[in-house]
């Protein structure tokens, strides 16, 4: 029996994983939006008539969350809290016959690409002239920007391919024409994604063509800051850092997950590339682009990881100095070519590895944001919290990485603003400031 009465038409949005799941659940939204639903992203009224949970199927602590908010709402069905439960995403494209065994309650499962199948079982049109239309669930004035889809390299550890398929990139004309149509919504900050940037183009255009979309998306008027997210180390297009200086909307920043710092590891990883090589091209990037902040991310615990492979690692940390990192506990994924391996780390010692590294980093991280201290920085302000206002420097995406706070008694600023800030003191994560 119905308990309250739910919103026809009414659907509720649920958003699990990256940032590309992100701009997946945006571009769904706008067309059941053009399709007349009432869309809602991850509402807490629990009014709507259907729900649709886009989930992650990374590494296991995503797929546990992904699961829980399945039942969670498989439940609220059952309740009659709502009447229609849809499932989509990497989860669901990976696991969705045993999903459809264990969890039947849900009305039905869809893959990564399975929007316009997703959209006909709603009663809904898939609209192709809604070339990148979406329904911004960040602040207005940033967006994830995905430039491609699927990956095609082999690293042994990654289930991405099964669950995205192989590369395809979004022509350049058409990456344009949504840039444009953010810009005209008042978004300034484009973040650029994909399982790798750097592959961007060799599937259309038969060469690495990032820089020549980097630099079409800088003259986008309203643009003010690009941002590089999730470059492979392997075969870097060199030509992307001299856009980088010659472009002042592009920002110096590069996210590069290298993944370990043990060349041993690396080669079992299949990454196709050394630790010395990963070396030589961090030296290269700071050398052509002064400044860079360089953003990389680890794996601790991987198969046959023994402690003199973590001990590289750390000292290959030690030594780059990076200006952000994070690091994940190695994840025993089925269907993977790791998989065919012994997972000889305990948890525990994962875990203790993965710690020793953020210690290290956090220290790193504190002695960098003291040399900030006496500077005056361009700041792109995101919230208001507390007796804050909370920011960005070109070196910091969203949620990953440093902030700078400003007390709210010290000046006004509106969201989404630029502003001056003289940096005054510092700790390991954040910078604080007044404004100019």
């Amino acid at each position: 029996m119905k308990t309250k009465t739910l919103k026809k038409n009414k659907v509720n949005v649920v958003t699990l994983g990256c940032s590309k799941n992100t701009f997946d659940s945006e571009v769904l939204m706008a067309q059941l939006k053009a399709n007349h639903f009432d869309v809602e992203h991850e509402s807490l009224d629990d009014d709507a008539e259907i729900v649709i949970i886009n989930t992650c199927g990374f590494i296991d602590n995503a797929k546990q969350e992904s699961i829980d908010t399945i039942i969670r709402y498989a439940e609220a069905k059952a309740e009659g809290l709502v009447d229609k439960v849809y499932v989509t995403g990497c989860l669901s494209e990976r696991y969705r016959d045993d999903l459809e065994k264990e969890i039947p309650e849900v009305d039905a499962y869809f893959g990564t690409r399975d929007l316009p199948r997703l959209l006909k079982t709603l009663k809904a049109d898939y609209k192709h002239e809604l070339v990148g239309e979406r329904i911004l669930t960040t602040p207005n004035h940033f967006a994830y920007f995905k430039i491609a889809e699927g990956c095609d390299r082999p690293c042994s550890f990654c289930a991405i391919p099964l669950m995205r398929g192989n590369h395809v990139s979004t022509p350049i004309e058409d990456l344009v024409t949504m840039a444009k149509s953010l810009a005209a919504k008042g978004v300034k900050e484009l973040m650029l994604i994909a399982q790798d940037l750097t592959y961007y183009g060799l599937d259309l255009y038969k060469k690495r063509a990032l820089s020549d979309l980097i630099n079409r998306l800088a003259d986008v008027e309203g643009i003010e800051w690009i941002r590089l997210h999730y470059a492979f180390p392997s075969g870097f297009p060199m030509d992307v850092l001299d856009v980088m200086n010659e472009r002042e909307n592009v920002c110096k920043y590069l996210d590069m997950p290298l993944q370990h710092g043990s060349t041993k590891i690396l080669q079992s990883m299949r990454r196709g590339i050394t630790r010395e090589k990963t070396e030589e091209l961090i030296a290269t990037i700071r050398d052509k682009v002064p400044g860079i902040s360089l953003r990389t991310t680890l794996i601790a615990g991987y198969p046959g990881e023994t402690k003199a492979d973590f001990q590289e690692m750390y000292e290959f940390v030690e030594r780059s100095r990076f200006d952000r990192l994070g690091i994940f506990t190695y994840s025993h994924e089925e269907n993977t070519h790791a998989y065919l391996l012994k997972d000889d780390v305990t948890a525990k010692m994962k875990k203790k590895r993965a710690d020793e590294i953020m210690e290290l980093q956090s220290g790193i991280s504190y002695e960098l944001n003291q040399l900030r201290v006496g500077q005056t920085m361009k700041v792109l302000f995101d919230r208001a919290e507390g007796d804050f206002f909370i920011g960005r420097t070109e070196f910091d995406s969203p949620e990953v990485d440093n902030e700078v706070l400003i007390k709210k008694e010290d000046g006004f600023v509106r969201m989404g603003d630029f502003s001056n800030v003289l940096i005054t003191s510092a700790d390991h994560y954040d910078l604080y400031g007044k404004l100019i």
